[in-house]
């Protein structure tokens, strides 16, 4: 958020709000793990994805994980959004109701409802709990289910540090913040229990009323109204980054209007606004510029942050992870050529194409340094080209790639922790000039997919070595196998294999299934043969 902040010229401040501990006690959390496996749920609801990894740890710990997933995949589940979603996926968990934004406890009981209807009245229901309970879920629930059964697993608790809270509130009543943006009704509660802490609780509700205040969601909302602030917007989507890209297009006109008397207010905007921002993880503060453009169009550019978002815990294969990230940025910056390069020991190789490259797709490899391409990774810098790109003294052209012959070119590293994990490259036939928006842009999208991209890496890595060991060990198997009948020794068994794959064009693994096929039929044939027959 804070990178994307300073994308839109603001000023972030991070401020830590709160932070996720364990209970003191897994009680609860286990006893409905019993109850789940002999079955006494019909519907669980899950509303975080912290919450489904906790829960999972908590029972392996207790040496049920196997019977606990088993019993799950035979109950029926509801997740309040994509993130439980991608946490269930990944214990391979089917989802049968999901809330549809902005994923507030209405939208879960409504979509449960749609879903099941009257028969949701004789359902016995789990509902796993995160930070605090919510008193109307589980009202709803108990008036139309059978039994509500409540399942803590976690609790939010203050920061360690409050001492950046303490600023924020000073900041607030002072007036030298221009915007606050939260992400859940959490960090208002700690914000207000720190002024009440500090004896400024009057002071910190007037100095919100003085500056723009962004609400994630509805339910966020309901609770800064629980302490008299009504939040001056909520995005149009309850995401991050549409949170921030609409408080960049917005905030510059709302804190003029609540500041048009406040002198020093107009030296802060020359500047780029100042706002608190709250994090789960974290409080950032986050500041926003604004933009004379009309709101809606000015949307537009960042739904891919959206999409990136909402996908980043999908676990999708590394090729998919890839190409959506071809489609994002060929949705946003206008290109007839979008290259993602990934760094794969000292090599960056070529791993996604807008265009068709069968040829050269996880073929084509660039040493660190060598081209533009290289040249980018090393330095960590960004390169724009409007015109004569094959003329640059970094530029090397590669003949299967006609996209070197095309004028402009941009290309950003693509950044996890520091650490270069690969390039995306936009090429285009025609001069064309980058605005710095458009570089920003491009900037933060390779921010934002690093730790995606080297995550479906190494889990693309990690099955290709499995798959070799397994090859491996069928090679070996079938490899025994022909020691024995054919009275060879190891070598020339290996050689008949490979003698046998370059004839066939079968490759070796495909060679061994065949002949650890045939033992298998041989042996079935056998145990046939000599089972004893039965009659009357």
């Amino acid at each position: 958020m804070a990178k994307l902040i300073r994308t839109f010229g603001g000023e972030p401040f991070v401020v830590a709000a709160m932070r996720e501990i364990s209970l003191e006690s897994n009680g609860k959390a286990l006893d409905f793990a019993e109850k789940l496996i002999a079955g006494e749920f019909d519907l669980v609801i899950f509303l975080t994805g912290v919450g489904v990894r906790t829960l999972a740890k908590i029972v392996e710990e207790a040496g049920r994980r196997e019977e606990f997933l088993a019993a799950l995949k035979k109950t029926r589940i509801a997740a309040r959004g994509p993130k439980p979603v991608a946490a269930l996926k990944e214990l391979g968990v089917p989802v049968a109701v999901v809330a549809p934004e902005p994923n507030t406890w209405r939208e879960m009981v409504e979509a449960i409802e749609r879903e099941f209807g009257a028969g949701l009245s004789g359902f016995r229901v789990a509902v796993q709990e995160y930070g605090t309970s919510n008193p109307d879920l589980l009202e709803a629930l108990a008036e139309k289910a059978a039994t509500v059964t409540k399942v803590p697993v976690y609790q939010w608790a203050l920061p360690e540090d409050l001492q950046p809270l303490r600023e924020a509130v000073l900041g607030i009543v002072s007036g030298s913040i221009d915007v606050v943006l939260f992400t859940t009704g959490v960090q208002a509660i700690h914000l207000f229990q720190i002024a009440e802490q500090m004896d400024s609780v009057d002071e910190l509700r007037k100095g919100l009323r003085g500056v723009v205040v962004a609400s994630i969601g509805p339910a966020t909302t309901e609770t800064l109204h629980e302490y008299g602030i009504r939040p001056d917007f909520e995005p149009s989507h309850p995401k991050m980054g549409f949170l921030v890209n609409e408080a960049a297009q917005l905030a510059g006109k709302l804190v003029e209007e609540k500041k048009k008397n406040d002198a020093p207010s107009l030296g802060t905007r020359q500047s780029g606004l100042r706002v608190a921002i709250s994090k789960s993880t974290g409080a950032s503060a986050v500041p926003a510029e604004s933009r004379s453009a009309d709101s809606t169009q000015a949307i537009a550019p960042i739904d891919f942050l959206h999409e990136i978002t909402s996908r980043i815990a999908s676990a999708d294969s590394f090729h998919k992870v890839l190409g959506r990230i071809v489609d994002f940025v060929t949705t946003i910056i206008p290109c007839d050529s979008c290259f993602i390069y990934v760094l794969e020991g000292d090599k960056l190789t070529l791993r996604s194409s807008k265009n068709p490259h069968a040829d050269v797709v996880d073929h084509l490899g660039i040493k660190m340094g060598q081209g533009i391409t290289g040249w980018v990774a090393e330095h960590r810098e960004p390169v724009v080209l409007a015109a004569n790109a094959s003329e640059d003294p970094r530029f090397k052209l590669f003949k299967n790639l006609p996209e070197d012959r095309f004028e402009a070119m941009l290309s950003t590293p693509i950044l996890c922790a520091s650490k270069v994990v690969g390039v995306i490259n936009l090429q285009h036939r025609l001069s064309y000039q980058h605005t710095t928006n458009e570089v920003r842009l491009l900037s933060t999208i390779g921010y934002l997919v690093g730790a995606e991209v080297e995550r479906a890496r190494l889990e693309n890595e990690n099955v290709q070595l499995a798959g070799r060991l397994e090859a491996r060990k069928a090679v070996e198997r079938a490899k025994g196998i022909l020691q024995r009948d054919m009275r060879v020794g190891e070598e020339e068994a290996y050689r008949m294999m490979q003698r046998e794959s370059r004839q066939r064009r079968k490759s070796m693994l495909e060679i061994a299934e065949a002949i650890l096929l045939g033992e298998e039929i041989r042996k079935g044939q056998m145990a046939a043969e000599q089972k004893p027959a039965t009659g009357n």
